[in-house]
């Protein structure tokens, strides 16, 4: 099968990878100068909205899927109509505008934070009054990596806030006061069939992932039920096609959601080497029409992203349990050029090997803040 992809980053690479063991081909479509994806498949260098590259992507692929959600929806719908788009533009929609996202999970009953749509500083202001400071403004569309918000903790933020983030559409959140964040990946297959890896918990800094540990620490069935009833909800009600990632804050008892992703997702990346079957081999079996695979779970795992630029990769690559994977990116500040996986069979002996990895990675001595957390978390 010959499998269209739009976009050619780094989540476009791993597919190709996965599917290559499927016997799948691929074509990318990616206008940026670099396309990491190209090392798995042809690339069709060409915009988003130029008709004759959808056309040629068209022309070369069986099915389409896209590797992250500020594609153009006018883009895919064009692609609609001649081939099939897996997740379809319903999916795209909604995860595109963050008022819509979260209108959506409240009308599937699926609690958030408090929220109010908020354009210009009169309505803000009277938004604030309702939910309360502290708050979070964010822009409705874009935005991503801790790009396109700010935090509201005072009324004198207001007016630097917006003139930060520009005169587009805006929403204004309730600052969650929450434990840690967590996210669930579930992929839904043609038939209907869902299924679901354990609970991630996920650690950011600067707006970044920075740092994935699963299963979630502290992890009980009752969480875990919760958080594939939710998944499984927004799937079905889309008649969603492939992967998907929801994440939640785990604030008391409650599990709140924060933002979904209809596609492969970074906190997913562990699954590579640490499920009977990854996330991206799953995300094509579904939109190809094959059988699910298991998401049984091997040990006890964490993901480190490598932002920036690399650190000294020999000791890392020598390190029993740890796996590098590079996304041949060149360097740039803030930008994710590759991650390192970590396994182990028990809780104790991931600690110690994650606190290892800290130190070549995080360029001071001593276990990062994130491993004081995950210590703390259980």
């Amino acid at each position: 099968m010959k499998v269209g992809v739009l976009g050619g980053g780094q989540l476009g690479r791993m597919l190709g990878m996965a599917g290559q063991a499927l016997g799948f081909s691929f074509v990318f479509l990616e206008p940026a100068d670099e396309c990491p994806a190209s090392a798995a498949g042809e690339w069709i260098r060409g915009g988003f909205d130029d008709p004759a590259a959808l056309d040629a992507l068209a022309e070369r692929s069986e099915v389409i899927t896209y590797e992250f959600e500020n594609v153009p929806v006018a883009a895919v719908r064009a692609i609609e109509a001649r081939r099939p788009v897996r997740p379809s533009a319903a999916s795209l929609k909604v995860s595109q505008d963050r008022l819509r996202e979260k209108e959506f999970f409240r009308r599937l009953g699926i609690p958030t934070a408090s929220f109010e749509a908020a354009e210009g500083e009169a309505v803000l202001a009277s938004a604030v009054g309702r939910i309360g400071l502290p708050a979070v403004l964010k822009t409705r569309r874009l935005g991503y990596d801790g790009r396109g918000q700010r935090v509201l903790r005072e009324p004198g933020d207001l007016s630097p806030a917006l003139a930060a983030l520009g005169s587009g559409p805006l929403l204004l959140e309730a600052l969650v006061p929450f434990q840690r964040e967590l996210s669930v990946i579930g992929v839904r297959a043609a038939s209907g069939e869902c299924a679901f890896y354990p609970l991630i918990e996920n650690h950011h800094r600067e707006g970044i992932l920075r740092l994935s540990v699963a299963p979630a620490p502290g992890l009980t069935p009752a969480l875990q039920a919760r958080a594939e009833t939710y998944a499984r909800t927004v799937m079905e009600s889309l008649g969603h096609m492939g992967v998907l990632a929801l994440e939640l804050f785990h604030s008391g008892d409650e599990l709140l959601a924060n933002e979904m992703a209809p596609r492969v997702h970074n906190s997913g990346h562990w699954t590579i080497e640490g499920a009977a079957t990854s996330q991206f081999e799953n995300h094509l079996r579904a939109i190809a029409g094959l059988p699910l695979g298991a998401t049984t779970v091997r040990g006890h795992w964490a993901m480190v992203n490598l932002i920036g630029e690399l650190p000294d990769l020999p000791p890392l690559r020598g390190a029993t349990g740890t796996h590098v994977h590079l996304y041949g990116k060149l360097p740039r500040p803030m930008r994710k050029l590759g991650h390192i996986t970590l396994g182990a069979d028990d809780a104790g002996t991931l600690m110690r090997q994650l606190e290892a990895v800290w130190r070549t990675v995080g360029g001071s001595p001593g276990p990062s803040a994130f491993v004081v957390s995950l210590r703390a978390s259980g």
